[in-house]
């Protein structure tokens, strides 16, 4: 198979076929990259809760985030020939704090609308968006920030 080259003679890929194996290795590797980052969150998390949820919260997101972006950078998608660290960082974390808030909003509602809600339907909520929101994110990683 021939393999396509740019103005410069540097192969290309595009992000549905070529070296990343297509989508559904790219799946694979981004549910295995969302567990390493989930680890991560959860090890800061326990680490900095002395410190109040809020910090605990906040410095879990950042690290974890920074983590899974510059892994899907190198690892999912195969990107980076085509995607800067800043811009990796930028864009995906957008897609983070996007995330963050629409499962915040998601317990909100929850509490408003069932305010005796218990810990297990709590979690059993932020486990379905959180799985949405993540397969949103997948394709917006793919089609978005490592689509170039």
């Amino acid at each position: 198979m021939t393999q396509l080259r740019d103005a410069a003679g540097r192969p290309t890929h595009s992000p549905v076929r070529g070296p990343t194996g297509g989508m559904f290795a790219q799946l694979t590797r981004f549910t295995l990259v969302g567990t390493a980052s989930n680890v991560l969150y959860a090890v800061a998390f326990f680490m900095l809760d002395v410190y109040g949820l809020f910090v605990a919260n906040l410095v879990g997101v950042v690290l974890s985030s920074m983590l899974a972006n510059e892994l899907h950078r190198r690892h999912t998608f195969h990107a980076t020939d085509r995607v800067r660290w800043f811009v990796a960082q930028w864009e995906g974390g957008t897609l983070a704090v996007i995330g963050l808030g629409i499962t915040s909003l998601a317990l909100l509602l929850l509490q408003l609308l069932l305010p005796d809600a218990d810990g297990l339907t709590q979690a059993a909520l932020v486990i379905a968006v959180t799985t949405a929101v993540g397969g949103l994110r997948f394709f917006a990683l793919r089609g978005w920030v490592f689509a170039r």
